[in-house]
């Protein structure tokens, strides 16, 4: 079942690619291809690792060394990084598949040259909410969708997370994402009843909630899904034992497919029943209701 992009549906799926290509660019390209059938949005992932780490950081081996593709870490996050003209070309491919490319930006230089390309969502990472450079970055650069993941991050904190995007009048292009920062997550930790608070207390200045998940199945995205959520954002891979510490977190292609088909079907499901005898009752409507008055 290949998935058409449907404008009617409300909630989008987002395929995070984000460094599961291993620094292939080939790689990259076949994961946009695969993951294009089921999902609306392709997302990846861009950082200047020189910037974004301190010297110790950068230089200190990967703590697991099986998944490095360098001697440091440093060098590691180099060797999955694209240039500014590789994201083009993926943007493009996204977009001659007829789907909407995105990116996380982690630091400055990354989001001035991603904002660059215009494109329609560029991505705050947990990591990175707090830091007032880059959002003030992106709220200036960027003038379409900001999507905030709040992995990590306390409710004070979302507060003044808002107000920064009020002083800027961008509150009205944020979605705020239901994150918990583990890879993979169990389901008990994935506190979804945080949509309701989310919507409950910013759903008046912000345009959307999302849920940005990192567990192992696909049950929680359905309750997501009836909790409210218009995005559903979940790491995707081509094979889950690929070297790389994001894998164990991600969908494979199947599972992908059966999230997009539960999508489609829990919303059809999302609707305010009529007040009379729907049609498809009326048959046994006069079959058996039994009615003496009451």
């Amino acid at each position: 079942m290949k998935i058409i992009v449907d404008n009617k549906r409300k909630t989008k799926l987002i395929s995070e690619i984000g460094c599961n290509h291993r620094g292939e660019f080939e790689t990259a390209l076949r994961m946009i291809s695969v993951s294009s059938e089921y999902s609306d949005i392709i997302k990846f992932q861009k950082r200047n690792p020189k910037k974004l780490l301190s010297e110790s950081e950068y230089n200190n081996p990967h703590p697991n060394s099986f998944h490095s593709y360098g001697s440091t870490y440093g060098e590691h996050r180099e060797f999955l990084e694209f240039t500014l003209n590789q994201h083009i070309e993926l943007k493009k491919y996204c977009e001659k598949l007829n789907r909407s490319y995105s990116c996380s930006v982690w630091d400055i230089d990354s989001a001035k040259d991603i904002s660059s390309i215009n494109i329609d969502i560029i991505k705050i990472p947990s990591a990175c909410n707090l830091n007032k450079d880059l959002l003030e970055c992106v709220f200036k650069l960027h003038s379409k969708e900001i999507h905030i993941s709040l992995g990590m991050t306390k409710r004070d904190d979302i507060n003044k997370i808002i107000n920064f995007a009020e002083s800027f009048k961008r509150n009205k292009d944020i979605v705020l994402y239901v994150c918990t920062s583990s890879y993979p997550s169990n389901s008990e930790d994935l506190y979804l009843k945080e949509i309701e608070y989310l919507k409950n207390t910013y759903g008046d200045k912000i345009k959307s909630i999302g849920f940005s998940g990192h567990h192992t199945s696909i049950i929680p995205d359905v309750a997501a899904i009836a909790l409210g959520v218009k995005y559903i954002e979940r790491h995707f891979t081509l094979n889950k034992t690929w070297k790389g510490t994001d894998h164990r977190a991600s969908l494979e292609v199947d599972e992908l497919r059966n999230l997009m088909r539960n999508i489609v079907e829990v919303e059809k499901t999302l609707k305010n029943k009529p007040d009379n005898i729907l049609e498809i009752e009326e048959k046994d409507y006069k079959k058996l209701k039994r009615i003496q008055t009451l």
